[in-house]
């Protein structure tokens, strides 16, 4: 049946850690600074927060050889055991030595670098530093929830925000959305750069993929690659806070498809969100930071990066080369409806389902198998039965459930999409209400 918790969870490699020190004039009571002359980076030993975060590896061979297991980890900066001395500044802009030999990165990133910050959030004796994007010039930035509820173990953080000028402000949570692992924070300040937003589902494998953020509490770092994949389906632990609600009192997280699935709420910890995979380096501290195209928009928000590495180790791991950011699309439209209302809203079909994995080979069909129907669900009024094999909704082709879970999810309650599905071997399609996930 499914279910949305991990089957092989590796340790959580991104757990929050005290932003490295910086050669920075901030404010006295800041979060960023002021430090000491030497512009030697000294990482703070902090505690661990929150629960371990871990996914369900992605890619099979990880899994099968050596004893050697894959995973995605959020990227939230972990204190590593030993840290290169590392000389960084307040803030990096993003300079041009040789106007004459510009190329498309640069360009992309001189545009787009203005409107990301670096976030560093506290809780107590803990904190660590993300990264944001400003949507506007009322001073909405939007982000990730792990960053800004420190993986779901503070409700009530203290948030400042560093622009890419180097001012710091204190931010206040406009709403998180565990269901994403997205937030809106907001700040009052003049004079700032609203990202330009791209459209997500015109990106293509091999498109150029920029990401800009702070990893490792570095702002303004830009890297490049490629997109390597899209339409990647990826299970994450929620970062609902520890006490099952979010910083803006959301009702804990709820299963999408209704209460027939065989979960409570309290035993569910792991979200499923489609994402663009790309080769961009990434690392922890780029959390809520930018994936820019070659023009300069923004296509995602860097969320999570793969891990290999034994299963048994609790030490950092930085980039591998395979890192996700969820689409701006659907960023945009949660991150609408938290400014608009304080929460966002999510599809739910009301059914059960389960890996399709069996089937003769004239039969087989990859996709996620109706184990019940809810009566009087989303589902159950568009005519699903018991025994049908879901294989695409809202455009989105599913090959198992979590792909179904995510596809769900990345819907607004209410909204009307086509679910295609197979019953005795024939392909049937139906529009289907979603219902509100709770």
């Amino acid at each position: 049946m499914y279910t949305e918790t991990s089957h092989n969870p590796v340790p959580h490699t991104d757990a929050p850690q005290g932003t490295a020190s910086v050669p920075s004039v901030p404010p006295a009571d800041s979060a960023f600074g002021p430090v000491p002359p030497a512009p030697t980076a000294r990482p703070r030993n902090r505690r661990r927060v929150g629960p371990a975060v871990f996914v369900t590896c992605l890619v099979a061979a990880g899994l099968l050889g050596g004893g050697v297991t894959s995973g995605v980890s959020a990227l939230w900066p972990a204190a590593p055991a030993q840290t290169t001395t590392t000389a960084m500044t307040a803030i990096s802009p993003v300079i041009v030595n040789n106007t004459e030999s510009v190329n498309a990165v640069t360009s992309a990133a001189r545009k787009a670098s203005p409107s990301v910050v670096t976030i560093s959030v506290s809780s107590g004796s803990s904190g660590g530093t993300g990264s944001g994007i400003i949507l506007d010039t009322d001073g909405h930035i939007l982000t990730n929830t792990h960053v800004v509820t420190l993986d779901g173990a503070a409700a009530d953080a203290a948030v400042e925000v560093r622009t890419s000028d180097g001012q710091v402000y204190k931010a206040t949570i406009v709403g998180t959305d565990p269901l994403s692992d997205l937030a809106v924070i907001k700040i009052d300040a003049q004079g700032l750069t609203p990202a330009t937003l791209g459209d997500s589902s015109a990106v293509n494998v091999g498109d150029t993929a920029i990401a800009i953020g702070a990893p490792l509490g570095l702002s303004g770092t830009v890297t490049d690659g490629i997109v390597s994949a899209v339409n990647r389906t990826i299970e994450t632990e929620s970062s609902a806070t520890s006490d099952g609600s979010s910083s803006q009192g959301q009702s804990s997280l709820q299963n999408p498809f209704g209460s027939q699935s065989g979960i409570s709420a309290s035993a569910q910890d792991s979200i499923s969100i489609n994402v663009i995979q790309t080769d961009a380096a990434i690392n922890p501290g780029n959390s809520g930071g930018a994936l820019v195209n070659a023009q300069g928009a923004i296509i995602g928000v860097n969320v999570a990066i793969a891990s290999a590495g034994s299963s048994s180790s609790s030490s950092s791991s930085g980039n591998i080369g395979v890192g996700f950011s969820i689409p701006i699309n659907q960023a945009k439209r949660v991150a609408e409806e938290i400014i608009s209302t304080g929460k966002a809203t999510h599809g739910q079909l009301g059914l059960s389902v389960q890996d399709k994995t069996s089937g003769s080979s004239s039969d087989f069909t990859a996709g996620a198998q109706v184990a019940s129907v809810t009566s009087g669900s989303a589902a159950d009024k568009a005519g699903l039965q018991g025994g049908d094999v879901v294989t695409g909704l809202a455009g989105r082709t599913v090959t198992d459930a979590s792909e179904l879970t995510a596809a769900a999810r990345e819907q607004a309650a209410g909204a009307t999409v086509k679910i295609t599905f197979q019953r005795d071997g024939q392909e049937q399609t139906a529009d289907i209400t979603l219902g509100a996930a709770s």
